[in-house]
């Protein structure tokens, strides 16, 4: 664990591990109607006895099924973002099972900036943006963000309460970071 002498300011204090996350409320009505679909699917397959056939029966009851979980999951897996950020890399989760997940080594890092308003109107949406013109994206509400410059000229963007503290952290890091120098040399 690392110490701090008690006269550094406290913009000078870097964290071991800077951790942050964003919580969208929203995204839980849209996770109640993917349940709502499912449930009507379980209803229809227990309780109606159509004159239309097995198939109509069939395929109502897989529709109403398939798109309450697509739905469900779709939405679960974006109501919350985690971020972490230590030494060597910044990691993002997302969802209650942390997935999907991105880990970005810093050293693949040439910038780190503070964006104050990030939207999902900007991004196509909530959810795992990718966007030629803007880079990738992790968007699970409106508000601030961190946006990381890639040394392959790529963007990545995450919507995160605390932005404005990861960017100090990660550009601390960054300073301090050794670049990989020259192969050593195996002499015979």
């Amino acid at each position: 664990m690392r110490e701090y002498s008690r006269d550094l300011p406290a913009d000078e204090r870097t964290p071991a591990v800077w951790t942050g996350r964003a919580t969208n409320r929203f995204q839980w009505l849209a996770a109640v109607a993917g349940v709502a679909c499912v449930a009507l699917g379980v209803a229809l397959a227990v309780q109606l006895q159509w004159t239309s056939g097995v198939a109509a029966l069939l395929m109502a009851v897989i529709g109403c099924v398939t798109v309450g979980m697509l739905v469900l999951f779709g939405t679960l897996a974006f109501v919350h973002v985690a971020v972490e950020v230590d030494d060597l890399a910044m990691e993002v989760r997302c969802g209650h099972i942390g997935l999907p997940r991105r880990r970005i080594q810093l050293s693949h890092v040439v910038g780190a900036d503070f964006a104050p308003s990030v939207t999902p109107r900007h991004w196509g949406g909530w959810g795992y943006r990718w966007r030629p013109e803007k880079g990738t994206a992790v968007i699970v509400r409106r508000g601030e963000g961190l946006v990381l410059r890639l040394d392959d000229g790529h963007t990545f963007t995450v919507t995160v309460d605390g932005a404005e503290s990861a960017v100090r952290v990660i550009r601390d890091r960054l300073r301090h970071l050794t670049p990989p120098g020259p192969p050593a040399a195996t002499g015979a």
